[in-house]
């Protein structure tokens, strides 16, 4: 079945982005073993063939492998799904561009999923600060969104850029961006 992940889930890394209700985060580039599983669930939700969705996620690992002996990490692309009890319930990507004529408002998170019965539960939100602070690690502190959507990504600290216009599409989408700034603890 695809979404259900056949490996352990607690194995190799992960963060917890829920400690009551058991929703973690992996990426892709830390648990190579759910390419394929996760490959078929962004293919379902976006219509997007499977095969590029693999291709970008082996493209991750491929990047992740060749890493410099100086610790510079390749930030793009890089993919992330959020586990509850064994199931793929939310992902979203980071990839150069999502589809979009400026080529200069890059990367660009992409993809973002939540399924329906797990809606409004703070998931998204979670997700999203997940990946920004894991590109921070990799050295990238500002990150770009393409929607339709109004009114949903600021509430997680996004702000409205720019009309861009996308692939294939007649009228614009917005283009949000987020400036990474960690925590003080």
């Amino acid at each position: 079945m695809s979404g259900m992940i056949r490996n352990d889930e607690n194995k190799g890394s992960g963060t917890d982005i829920g400690a009551a209700d058991g929703y973690t985060a992996v990426s892709i580039a830390e648990r190579p073993e759910l390419l394929h599983d996760a490959a078929d669930w962004f293919s379902s939700k976006w219509r997007i063939p499977r095969e590029a969705y693999a291709e970008s996620m082996e493209e991750c690992l491929k990047n992740e492998k060749e890493r410099g002996e100086d610790g510079n990490k390749i930030s793009v692309p890089q993919w992330y799904v959020v586990l509850k009890d064994g199931k793929i319930i939310a992902g979203a990507g980071v990839i150069t561009n999502d589809f979009h004529n400026r080529p200069d408002l890059t990367p660009n998170v992409c993809a973002v999923y939540v399924e329906k019965e797990y809606r409004c539960r703070g998931i998204a939100g979670r997700m999203l600060a997940h990946v920004c602070e894991k590109m921070h690690e990799s050295g990238t502190d500002m990150l770009y969104l393409l929607t339709d959507h109004m009114n949903f990504y600021e509430r997680y600290g996004w702000t409205y850029l720019c009309p861009v216009q996308g692939d294939g599409e007649s009228e614009p989408s917005r283009m949000y961006v987020k400036r990474y700034f960690p925590k003080n603890d």
